[in-house]
């Protein structure tokens, strides 16, 4: 192991080069100093050229940091990635076709590091059938000049299931907290601990450079063996950046990190508005000790209404990254978790979440349309991509998905999605229960799409189907919305959720 700066790191990146970056979402375990010294070396000198940049979650913080500091025409080749909203500029390059482009779950690209690791073939999964990421139906494909077949439909056992590809890895920019003098590094004030390990480990499978950025550095000897999360065996090069902020927003949580717990006063209570009223409206579907995710967008409203309520110890709330139980952040947060129980590998939490561990899915939804299909991909000439989207929606037990009626004055209920990010066929055909919950209505998965079952009081049919691009089909028993999800007090959840049975347990443990 070397200890570099990262001007230097930059430099052994070539033209044509895959570069593998890991992190995740607003700053979360995001080796910055790495991207912005690559970025000002193609700015200062042309170069490198053409690469490729590999990275399971999205990275950024809106504007020119994290992929932002790649966002410059020629250095870019392509892009893979799970996610774009953190990066709109990368976004606007696929777009303009100046860039390859694809998104692809962001649980299968997880995963797929630990099979690159072990040189297997790659990733055979279900996840992603009947979406866009279906190669039936674009294969992720998110630009035109985007053409490589990056994922196959194959059949395994009688079993449709995709496969998707691997790829040969040249240098790796990681980030941890501490390096010992022997690299080995622990990451214990990040939020996250992602994939870090598995992708040092496939990078150095490829015979590739792997480059950690860390905040500090530490005798050899000096880190207990169990905090060390990549050992020094799979670290080439290590970049000191004392400066190094948790996130882009929060130099440093004691809470994200799990190093203290904050009094549940201290989590944000929302303003009474059509969000909160979302938020509120999905709590309802809560029970003792559900297992939850709770996405990255509307319904991460959840945790502060039911801090607020009193209640956040009741149920687990979950995020893809990694975060087991306390209260999922929101905005440009998103991933990080205030007082964790736990927090495991990204690619542990996707096995859990694939194998249906989730009891209840709320996900926010972009647009919604009249065979029940959802959006959260591309719209409205942006290119988001999907995230933990696609796992998430497909596997758990039953799945709610969340927004406003409308945006900007446009519905949302359109007659057809732009792209399919959640198939509504294909959930009919496993008979997934599905629920889509707005503010002025409340909709289930029908049997031909979605069908209103809840109506805001104060409203009509027709006042809310005049805001939709179609007509629903309307439910027999449809009834009012409770009131006091609009009023200013509190709603009784914790009574609401005591009141409720709870999660069902082995008959094995019932009998003792």
């Amino acid at each position: 192991m070397r200890k570099v700066t990262a001007q230097q790191a930059a430099s052994l990146v070539r033209d044509g080069d895959t570069l593998l970056i890991g992190g995740s979402g607003g700053g979360h375990a995001v080796p910055d100093a790495l991207l912005a010294a690559l970025g000002a070396r193609f700015s200062e000198s042309g170069a490198p050229r053409g690469i490729t940049a590999l990275h399971p979650v999205g990275v950024g913080d809106g504007g020119s940091r994290g992929l932002g500091h790649l966002a410059q025409k020629g250095l870019l080749r392509r892009n893979i990635a799970g996610s774009y909203v953190n990066s709109p500029p990368i976004g606007a390059m696929a777009l303009a076709d100046e860039i390859e482009a694809w998104s692809l779950p962001q649980g299968a690209l997880s995963q797929l590091m630990r099979e690159m690791a072990a040189g297997r073939m790659g990733l055979f999964t279900k996840t992603g059938l009947h979406s866009f990421v279906d190669p039936r139906f674009g294969g992720g494909r998110q630009s035109p000049s985007a053409k490589e077949d990056l994922v196959e439909l194959v059949t395994l056992r009688g079993e449709e299931m995709l496969f998707f590809k691997p790829y040969h890895v040249d240098i790796a920019f990681l980030r941890g907290t501490t390096a010992d003098e022997d690299g080995n590094v622990s990451m214990e004030q990040e939020a996250v601990t992602l994939e870090m390990l598995s992708e040092a480990q496939a990078t150095k499978r490829c015979g590739g450079i792997v480059v950690v950025q860390v905040k500090r550095m530490v005798r050899r000897g000096s880190l207990h063996p169990k905090m060390v999360k990549i050992p020094g065996i799979l670290v080439d090069l290590v970049v000191l950046a004392p400066d190094q902020e948790q996130t882009f927003l929060t130099p440093y949580s004691p809470s994200y990190s799990g190093e203290f717990r904050v009094p549940l006063d201290d989590i944000p209570r929302l303003k009474l508005d059509a969000r909160k009223i979302v938020a509120r409206r999905g709590t309802l579907e809560l029970f003792p000790g559900a297992i939850c995710n709770l996405g990255s967008g509307i319904f991460t409203g959840i945790a502060n209404v039911a801090a607020e309520e009193g209640c956040l110890d009741a149920i687990c709330l979950t995020n893809e990254q990694g975060n087991i139980g306390g209260a999922p952040a929101s905005g440009g947060e998103a991933g990080a978790a205030m007082n964790p129980d736990a927090q495991v590998d990204q690619p542990y939490q996707f096995d859990f979440y694939d194998g249906g561990g989730l009891d209840l899915a709320f996900l926010s939804f972009a647009e919604f349309d009249a065979a029940g299909n959802v959006n959260v991909s591309r719209f409205g000439g942006r290119i988001i991509g999907p995230g933990g989207f696609i796992n998430i929606s497909q596997n758990a037990q039953r799945v709610i998905f969340g927004g406003t009626l409308t945006a900007g004055g446009k519905p949302k209920a359109v007659a057809q999605v732009e792209q399919v990010t959640f198939s509504g066929a294909f959930a009919r055909e496993r008979g997934q229960p599905v629920l889509y919950v707005t503010e002025a209505a409340v909709f289930r998965l029908g049997e031909s799409g979605p069908e209103m079952t809840e109506i805001a009081p104060g409203l009509t049919v027709e006042e809310v189907c005049g805001r939709m691009g179609f007509r629903p089909a309307i439910a027999p028993d449809l009834r009012e919305m409770e009131a006091r999800l609009f009023a200013e007090a509190q709603i009784g959840l914790a009574a609401r959720i005591a009141g409720r049975p709870a999660k069902a347990q082995s008959p094995r443990l019932a009998a003792l």
